[in-house]
């Protein structure tokens, strides 16, 4: 049982819509599920949902196909929410054996399979990105972060050569709760997005540019020496990390 059921479990009983004895037979349940299962090559955590408020995700780089299609396996029959980044086609093939349900999205090298057991958020969660080779971390953050149950809204090719085409989407900016920033070259989207809003700021520097940038180096020192005090900073091409801070800001 997860944060999400418990609360719909709890405030059933206090509408009077099951019996204690009920409710108290499903708690038991709950506690004597195993918190985590182990397969040998891995331990499935059952309990990070309760702790975190989402699932295990699962990192498909360094797995064969069928260690993630064991895992994807374990989470699903769980009945928890299913995401697993940095997916392969082959890794997918695995998996819609175990899960049918489950959705492949290449732009993002993400597999999902959502359930019944994530909260929404409070807000628009606005991804933007600087340019359209930043586009697969832009999409792996926003996939994420609608998975983990955040209203998304994307905001595409405003870097900064061209700052017109982000200033005329000042409204958008202003209904957002928070916000993530994907930029490469030398990283300077952030802190201009920073300087016009009065929200939190998630940057991710991606490993787009020239030699000079050394693989997204000059974006990350660049956004963690913003001048904006809004800023913090993910690590180069994160955009699942940067979609689980972001979701935490907008459950609160």
């Amino acid at each position: 049982m997860n944060a999400t059921q418990l609360k719909t479990l709890i405030a059933r009983l206090a509408a009077g819509e099951i019996e204690a004895t009920e409710a108290e037979q499903q708690l038991l349940r709950a506690l004597r599920a195993r918190p985590f299962e182990d397969l040998g090559f891995a331990r499935v955590d059952h309990h990070r949902s309760v702790r975190q408020g989402f699932p295990e995700v699962v990192l498909g780089l360094g797995k064969t196909p069928e260690q993630i299609a064991a895992i994807a396996a374990e989470i699903v029959s769980r009945g928890s929410t299913l995401l697993i980044t940095r997916a392969t086609d082959a890794a997918f093939d695995a998996v819609r054996g175990v899960a049918p349900g489950a959705t492949y999205y290449a732009d993002a090298r993400i597999i999902a399979l959502p359930q019944a057991d994530i909260a929404p958020g409070n807000g628009v969660l606005l991804v933007i990105a600087a340019g359209t080779a930043d586009l697969p971390v832009a999409e792996e953050a926003a996939r994420t972060a609608q998975l983990m149950g955040n209203d998304v809204s994307r905001l595409y090719d405003v870097g900064v050569a061209g700052l017109h085409r982000l200033l005329v989407e000042q409204g958008r900016l202003d209904t957002a709760r928070v916000i993530i920033v994907v930029a490469g070259m030398e990283g300077a989207l952030p802190s201009v997005v920073s300087g016009l809003v009065s929200v939190p700021v998630i940057a991710v520097p991606t490993s787009v540019g020239y030699g000079a940038s050394f693989g997204g180096i000059a974006a990350l020192l660049g956004m963690l020496n913003s001048c904006a005090s809004g800023v913090a900073v993910v690590n180069i091409d994160n955009g699942f990390g940067a979609a689980n801070i972001a979701s935490l800001i907008n459950h609160l």
